[in-house]
């Protein structure tokens, strides 16, 4: 866009590296917004922390690898990258049962966008950083298209599961409900709401609490390592959980099946997924798989439910009554915007207003490796995700990448093979379908 040559070398080469991974940091075209871009990236990395990211593998990688990988001495190497751990910029994984570190490069989001604002008080300028962010994210759409306008999105709503109706339903997957993704994870960590945070140091945080960001698992364990949160037990996790539904907030959970790594607690105000819903019209966080439902036989028409709705997909319109002259108020739900999360049943006081199945989902990735495939496909980088910039392939990974590209649809199947090219990725492919 002709902008990227005010950047220093490493700079520009740091965003040529995050262009490539699921989700970029693509340069904007409005001049404000380009300037917090350019700032997030100047406050986050130093211009030599800079030109080690942009050399940074996407997939876990041992030091030992990487050390090779970049040619720089393992202990050298260690040094270098702690303080960027710190920092939230590159992610320091440890296997629970082997001990074995191992490093990634942090995407935007979910990563260090999140990790910037998650402490009260390190060295990143929060207010500065929070200013940069608002300058890039809602000044300019770029950001908010590339993140949260595709068809895998980073979230999904989970709906409040005391809204469901008491009619016999279809069975509620494990995975939809929050109490057991919650609860049966193995690690929790409690972190500031990295939205709600920014809106503070901005002057415009709603009344919401702050401490009510939930990680869970590995993502837990690093949260915790790093400081970028509190370790807090189940029954802490659960309660956090519950107390946020009380609240009226609502609940987004990594988009995937199998052991999501994070449950936002949200509100339509400050939450940027539910905002890029608002201000710019996307879908940007999938659908419960619930939709809600009002008994007119109780409904009062108060427009509790329009009214605590995120997404403003509820709107109180006139109806007839039999014997009254005046129109009663009823609400009319757009299906095409709701994420059936349940805040609007939850807000009625007179049970005029439950969940049942129905309403706008995608496909939730299985695992992360599929929900990074999805994305990686629908941003036309799927030869980047896989072969990582000669990184090559591990065994694990390969087998977990090739089973989410043959478990998709057929036109999607070969619209992978077609950005990839490789024989051998083909015939991987063709053997793990056959077997």
């Amino acid at each position: 866009m002709g902008h990227l040559g005010k950047l220093k070398e490493q700079y520009r080469d740091l965003v040529g590296r995050l262009d490539a991974g699921t989700v970029a940091l693509p340069e904007p075209s409005d001049p404000a917004a380009w300037q917090g871009w350019k700032e997030i990236l100047e406050i986050l990395y130093t211009p030599e922390e800079a030109a080690l990211a942009a050399r940074m593998p996407w997939r876990p990688t041992s030091l030992e690898k990487l050390s090779r990988r970049l040619d720089v001495a393992e202990g050298e190497l260690a040094a270098r990258l702690d303080p960027m751990c710190e920092k939230g910029v590159v992610m320091d994984l440890v296997h629970p049962r082997t001990g074995k570190v191992s490093y990634l490069l942090s995407p935007p989001v979910v990563g260090f966008f999140e990790y910037s604002l998650m402490r009260a008080k390190d060295s990143v300028p929060k207010k500065r950083m929070a200013e940069a962010l608002r300058a890039y994210t809602h000044g300019d759409e770029t950001f908010a298209r590339e993140a949260l306008g595709r068809d895998t999105v980073v979230g999904r709503a989970l709906v409040h599961e005391t809204a469901l109706s008491d009619d016999p339903l279809p069975d509620v997957l494990d995975w939809e409900r929050a109490t057991h993704v919650v609860g049966e994870a193995r690690a929790w960590a409690v972190s500031l709401c990295y939205c709600r945070h920014k809106m503070e140091h901005l002057g415009t945080a709603c009344d919401a609490p702050v401490d009510v960001c939930l990680t869970l698992n590995a993502g837990a364990e690093f949260v915790t390592r790093r400081g970028f949160g509190r370790a807090v037990e189940r029954a802490e996790a659960l309660d956090v959980l519950q107390a946020s539904r009380e609240r009226g907030l609502v609940q987004i959970a990594d988009n995937v099946q199998d052991r999501p790594t994070f449950v936002c607690n949200c509100c339509g105000c400050c939450c940027e997924q539910l905002q890029a819903a608002n201000r710019w019209g996307l879908r940007a966080v999938n659908g419960s798989g619930f939709l809600p439902r009002s008994d007119a036989r109780h409904c009062a028409g108060c427009s509790r439910c329009a009214r605590a709705c995120p997404v403003a997909a509820i709107e109180m319109v006139p109806s007839r009554q039999a014997a009254n002259r005046k129109n009663a108020l009823a609400p009319r739900i757009d299906e095409d915007v709701c994420i059936g999360c349940g805040v609007c049943a939850t807000a009625c006081h007179k049970d005029a207003m439950h969940m049942e199945r129905g309403g706008h989902r995608r496909p939730v990735p299985a695992n992360p490796v599929e929900k990074a495939v999805r994305q990686a496909l629908e941003r036309n980088r799927l030869a980047e995700l896989l072969f990582d910039g000669g990184e090559g392939f591990g065994n694990r990974f390969l087998q977990q990448a090739t089973k989410a590209i043959t478990s998709l649809p057929p036109v999607e199947r070969l619209l992978a093979t077609e950005q990839v090219r490789s024989r051998f990725v083909k015939a991987a492919m063709s053997h793990f379908k056959g077997g």
